[in-house]
């Protein structure tokens, strides 16, 4: 928008404004990388589930490592932890009277049945992308304390290897989900 102004002392004044729209390409179907903009790749985050784009390695970002960081950290030992302490609370679990969010839980892998709200595993692209990528969870102010720098690419790690559950990183199952539908730790 364009806009002329005239004053008193008779000096024009031009204003500029423009509005940036962003669109969030995470989660849409790929099938090369060339589907994806260059700040996203083409990756298949789920044996069998079809090629999504995905944030993965932004430069300056702590999951944009060397690729080898040892093995694929699992939701159990290493995941579970940091979203107790960082995301649970009062926001992300049973209680979410510190949220507006209520339509996903982090305390648990995946509902304990069929009907429960998602859980950490069907959010795995969605954390990493607030935890490691943006870096905007939790809140600023909020009264728990937020992952290191360590942390967030721990998380990011646990979703590139595929988001496993407990002894299933590395074993070549092709799923780390349970078949009875809910693993609950």
């Amino acid at each position: 928008m364009k806009r002329l102004l005239a004053s008193a002392a008779g000096v024009v004044v031009f204003t500029v404004a423009c509005t940036i729209d962003v669109t969030d390409f995470t989660g849409k179907t790929c099938e090369t990388a060339s589907d994806c903009p260059d700040t996203h790749s083409c990756v298949a985050v789920r044996q069998g589930q079809g090629r999504t784009c995905e944030v993965l390695g932004l430069p300056g970002t702590p999951d944009a490592g060397d690729g080898d960081a040892g093995p694929v950290p699992t939701y159990c030992e290493d995941v579970q932890p940091i979203l107790a302490a960082s995301c649970v609370s009062t926001c992300h679990g049973a209680d979410t009277s510190g949220s507006a969010q209520t339509t996903f839980r982090l305390d648990y892998y995946e509902p304990p049945d069929a009907g429960g709200l998602p859980g950490a595993f069907a959010k795995a692209a969605r954390i990493r992308a607030r935890t490691s990528v943006f870096q905007d969870m939790p809140p600023t102010g909020s009264a728990v304390t937020p992952p290191t720098a360590a942390q967030r690419a721990l998380v990011a790690r646990w979703v590139e290897g595929g988001a496993p559950f407990c002894d299933d990183a590395g074993s070549g199952a092709p799923d780390a989900g349970s078949p009875d539908g809910g693993r609950v730790p």
